[in-house]
């Protein structure tokens, strides 16, 4: 599990709540549940009204998998294919039916199946770039969802300190409650600001990250699986892999 969203959300949060504390104030005083509600729900409610029903059931259901994301291990992936690609130059492909049901990687799993079954390498590479693809777009409609709510927020909470201003105004005949009004009246704006910046943005930034990760992961497996179709030489294909794989990873198999 890579804790770095769900680590700096809680970095940032303590943030705040140290400088409420060091100024003296306690954290009750920005915890009111009129605002929070209004900005948390209204932000909600416009997110979804910019997409689809499935598009959101799709986001939620998938959260915690983006959050919670391990990274693939590249080189254990090479190792396994430059094994698949050895077995069928030795026994040739149809030897690895009994192979491709062990494997644990989806992706790999079915291209494997695919390969077995005599698909011409080049509509083998179209359909599983096409899978590809068809990920990325939905991916990107996930991480523009909670781009939007970190583009509505702010605005929401201004909506929620107005409303919260007019209530002052009808109040001017107690001076001394507008003090405390007003403060309460900018919670709203504060947090839009907050959810924007520290959570809808980060996570909208979240699942694009992990999403060109898997891309990158994925575009490996189709090379190595047009290599194990075509009878290359296994060690040319894991030299051939390895050179797809992120510098970082590549040094530290290096080293």
């Amino acid at each position: 599990m890579d804790p770095a969203t769900l680590g700096g959300i809680a970095l940032a949060f303590g943030m705040v709540l140290l400088s409420i504390f060091m100024e003296g104030s306690s954290p009750m005083s920005v915890v009111l549940f009129p605002p929070m509600i209004l900005v948390i729900g209204g932000t909600i409610g416009a997110g979804i009204a910019s997409g689809t029903i499935k598009d959101v059931k799709r986001t939620m259901a998938n959260l915690g998998s983006w959050l919670m994301f391990k990274q693939p291990d590249s080189e254990a992936t090479v190792e396994e294919i430059v094994s698949l690609a050895d077995r069928a130059r030795r026994e040739g492909l149809l030897a690895l039916e009994d192979s491709a049901r062990a494997v644990e990687d989806e992706f790999l799993r079915d291209g494997l199946q695919s390969a077995i079954d005599g698909t011409d390498p080049d509509d083998l590479r179209d359909m599983l770039e096409a899978k590809i693809s068809s990920k990325k777009a939905q991916d990107k409609v996930s991480s523009k969802f909670f781009a939007n709510m970190g583009g509505y927020a702010p605005t929401v909470g201004i909506i929620g300190t107005v409303v919260s201003l007019v209530h002052v105004l009808e109040n001017l005949s107690n001076p001394d409650e507008l003090g405390h009004m007003i403060g309460a009246a900018f919670v709203a704006t504060l947090w839009g600001l907050l959810t924007a910046n520290l959570i809808y943005l980060p996570i909208s930034a979240r699942i694009t990250r992990v999403s060109e990760l898997e891309q990158q992961h994925m575009e490996m497996i189709v090379e190595g699986l047009l290599a194990i179709q075509a009878g290359a030489n296994p060690r040319l294909v894991g030299q051939r892999l390895r050179s797809l794989m992120p510098p970082s990873a590549a040094k530290k198999e290096a080293a």
